[in-house]
Formats: structure tokens, sequence, C-alpha cells
């Protein structure tokens, strides 16, 4: 058997190597943790966080948790509003939000589906309190004073078996007892049950449960609920607005994706938005087609420029390449506005074209406020990022080549095309990624020289974010944005290759 050789401080060789490599993977895991932390938060939790709520819905079940579950056994497709069971569970949880001041954000999340939801809730929150139902409340303190007893309410929801016995009282009071702490600051002992409890205590003694202390509730005039709610508002009797609350119960939904290409959850299904309401698939083929415009507008132009630059003396070299940082260096609130001054019809280009007579002066060019006014100012703006890179690999293209290619015979466009070009296509091809991620991305260019026919997805992404504040809508739009550029990376990969990509050497 071989003997074991040892290291210099008495341990095994090999566990002394296994050693010094762990601690080199440790100290080199330190130096990129402060990198890989600060992409972890500034880049994949922002990206993950949008992912989840372009499918999170959780306000609906939150807000209104016993409709939902009374809502399941409505046919959504009989044409009539709920029963009273359902609109007694709405009374209870709609009681529950307003004194958390969550229906507010609830009807807005659901006007995002119909119009005129948002008002209805904020309608219904201020009349819930003025509900007739304080009748039960009176009907049962004057049966017995117990009733009105917040100690004996406490300990009767103290009581397992009570509690099974009364389904409907058990959850209204467990939600009043829990809305008393938290939004109230008050103690549940020492407060008497509001009216949505005695309503649920009536509701649950007509179904025929034992109550605590006996009370005939045949004799207890009744209150409806529903009734209520349509002396508040008639839309509470639409079927479609109970539709739209039971198609948008579930915890997670694909409405804000179907919203995001034209489509919508009916009660039969998927089905196609009105035409009038279809915006985005439009958007989308508009954002495409626009942006690869302006990439090639931007290879047009910073080819030559780029071919130039790399081909001159050093010195004139780089005073050209101030001419192209310049703007760069720029802001770009500065350069689009520069662009609106000069689009106009009384602008700049247009006055020129009318004293050299291209244009009459009663026939002037539309530049702005259009799709052509958009793709002009972006390839502008985005022109930099296509010279730099071309400019990087064409310095280290050898002018020796075509030199040999012309002493070969080959006519100059034989040597460019068969000899220089092959090798400058890692430069287009960086810059066609740069230009082309970065213009479907921009969103004040198009807002502000775009008009209503130049604006990109990216306008209505912002416009959700900041103005209807329909966040998940904007996550599904931007989720959809950035599986269309993964899938386009791949395809490129796929045809051109990642590893023919450059930026310089």
């Amino acid at each position: 058997m071989a003997e074991q050789m040892m290291a210099a401080d008495g341990r095994p060789l090999k566990a002394s190597l296994n050693r010094a490599l762990r601690r080199q993977k440790i100290r080199a895991l330190a130096l990129i943790a402060p990198l890989l932390l600060f992409i972890l938060i500034s880049f994949v939790m922002p990206i993950a966080d949008m992912l989840f709520r372009s499918v999170e819905n959780e306000i609906v079940e939150n807000t209104l948790p016993r409709t939902v579950v009374a809502l399941q056994d409505w046919d959504a497709t009989s044409g009539e509003a709920p029963d009273e069971p359902v609109f007694n569970a709405l009374y209870t949880d709609m009681a529950l939000a307003v004194e958390y001041k969550s229906h507010t954000r609830l009807g807005s999340r659901l006007n995002y589906e119909t119009t005129g939801i948002s008002s209805l809730f904020r309608k219904s929150g201020r009349r819930i309190s003025r509900f007739d139902t304080d009748a039960y409340t009176d009907a049962f303190t004057a049966a017995d004073p117990a009733y009105a007893d917040p100690v004996q309410w406490a300990a009767w929801m103290d009581d397992d078996a009570l509690r099974a016995k009364l389904p409907l009282t058990t959850s209204a009071y467990d939600g009043w007892e829990k809305m008393i702490v938290e939004a109230e600051g008050d103690v549940p002992t020492e407060e008497q049950p509001w009216d949505f409890v005695y309503t649920a205590l009536y509701n649950d003694g007509v179904n025929g449960a034992e109550l605590p202390i006996a009370v005939d509730v045949s004799q207890i005039e009744p209150v409806s609920i529903r009734a209520q709610f349509s002396d508040v508002d008639d839309d509470w009797l639409d079927p479609d607005v109970w539709q739209t609350i039971k198609t948008y119960s579930p915890t997670y939904t694909n409405g804000y994706f179907l919203n995001s290409v034209d489509l919508m959850k009916g009660a039969e299904g998927v089905e196609q938005r009105p035409e009038n309401e279809r915006i985005y698939i439009v958007l989308f083929i508009r954002t495409m087609i626009m942006s690869l415009s302006i990439m090639g507008m931007c290879v047009l132009l910073g080819y030559p420029i780029a071919w130039l630059l790399a081909n001159l003396s050093a010195r004139t070299a780089n005073l050209l390449m101030i001419l192209v940082l310049l703007p760069f260096w720029t802001s770009l609130l500065v350069r689009t506005s520069a662009w609106k001054v000069l689009l106009q019809q009384q602008g700049v280009i247009n006055d020129v074209l009318v004293w050299i007579g291209i244009v009459a002066d009663d026939n002037r060019l539309e530049l702005i406020n259009n799709q052509t006014g958009t793709i002009i100012a972006m390839t502008h703006i985005l022109l930099p990022f296509m010279i730099l890179p071309l400019y990087s690999v064409m310095k280290t293209i050898p002018p020796s080549y075509l030199r040999a290619a012309k002493s070969l015979g080959a006519t100059n466009w034989t040597a460019f095309w068969r000899v220089y070009f092959p090798q400058s296509v890692p430069g287009i091809g960086a810059g066609c990624i740069l230009v082309f991620i970065l213009a479907i991305g921009y969103y004040i260019t198009p807002e502000l020289v775009g008009g209503t026919k130049g604006v990109f997805i990216s306008n209505r992404i912002a416009y959700h974010i900041s103005s209807s504040l329909n966040w998940g809508l904007a996550a599904a739009l931007g989720t959809i944005l950035l599986a269309i550029v993964m899938a386009l990376y791949w395809a490129y990969d796929k045809i051109v290759g990642i590893d023919n990509v450059k930026l310089g050497g």
C-alpha cells in the first residue's frame, strides 16, 4: 500500500489542496457578493415582482371572502342577480371593508373590467351604515338583554359547539372582532357587536340553527338586504356586475394577460373585446415594426459613419467622434424637444424645403405627431448606440486585408463585400440588439413627438402605472414585451449566433 503524501502542516496532501481551493472559492464569492446582491435587488426581484403582479388578484377574495363563497352556487348565465344569501354575505363584507377602507381599492380593481363598479362601491360604502338592519339588533336585545352584553358574546364565541351551530354569526363576529381591534383600536369585550352580526344571527335562526338564548325569529320583521342594496343603486341587480365579481374572485387570474391581447372573460369563456376596445395588439405590432424600422435606419446611417471614423487619421476621427458623442451627452428631453421644433409644419425643416422649392408653402409635410416623427427622432437619439459598437469592431479590421484583396484583382465593391463586410457583422449584430431593445422600451420620445399614431406599447405601460394605476395590466404588458424580447434574442442566437456579437476587440 502506497504511503499517503502529507503536506507541511501534517494534513493529507489531498485534503490540504481541497481546503485551499475551497478558501479560494469563498474569497472569489465574497468579492462578487456585492455585485450579485445588487443584481438580485435591482434587477431580479423587480422582474419577479412584475411577473407576480401580472397574475395576482387577491384583493377580491380578501375583501369579499364571504361573498366569494356564496357566489359559487350562483349561475352566471341565468341572467338574474344572485339571491338574498349572497347579498347578506355582501352586507357583512362591505360593512367590514368600509372600516378598513378597502372597498374603494376593490371598486377600482373591478372597474378595470367593468366600467362603473368603482362608483357603485363608493356609493354603497357611504350608505352601508344606514341600512335598516338595526331592527334585528333591537329585536334580539329586547328579547333578552344578554344579547347586548359584549362579555356574553365573547363567551358564546369561545364555545366551539355553539360556533358550529351558528356558522354565519361566527363568521360575522370573528370579522367584527378582528376589525374592532385592528381598525378601531377597541376591546371586543367592551363593545356591543354591530348590526351585521345580529343580521347574521337572525339568518342563522331563520335557517333553523339553535340560538344561544331562544328567540322566536318568525316574529321579527325580515329586512331584505337585496332591496337595501338595490335602493342604493340599481346596478346591484345587474348580472354583469356579479359576473365580474365572480369571474375575478380567484386568487390568481389570467385576466390581465387576456386584456393585453384584446381578449376578455365572458359568461361562456374567453371572448374578444368589442372592436372599439381592441388596442393592444395594434400597439404591439406597431412597436415591433417601428423598432425594426429605427434599427434599420440606424444601420444605414451608422455604418458609413463608423467606417469613416475607423479609417480616418486618429486626430480627425477623434474630432468627428465628438460630433457623435455630443448629442449623446445631451439630455434626452432636450433632444426630443429640439425635434419638436424642427419637425413642425412651421418648423425649420419645412421652412428649408419650402425655401429651396421642394415643397409648396401650402402643402407642408406632416413630420410630427405621427410615426414619421417618432422614427426620425428616435433614429437620431439611438444612432450612437449603433455607431459605437460598429466603430469598435471596424477598428480591429486590418486595412491590409482590403489592399490585399485589391492587389489580387478584386474591385472596390468586391473587396468590401467579400472581405471587409463579413468582419464587421459582429458590430452590426451588437448595434442591432442594443438599438432594438432600447427602442421597444422608449416612451418619452414617442409620447412627445408621436401623437396618437406614433406611440409604442411602452406608452400604455407608463399610462397604466402612473395614471390609471392598473399595475396588473401594466405588469402583464411588460411581461409580454419581455417574452417577445427573449424570443427575438433566442431567434437571433439561432440564426446569427450570439458568439458573433462583439463590442470590440
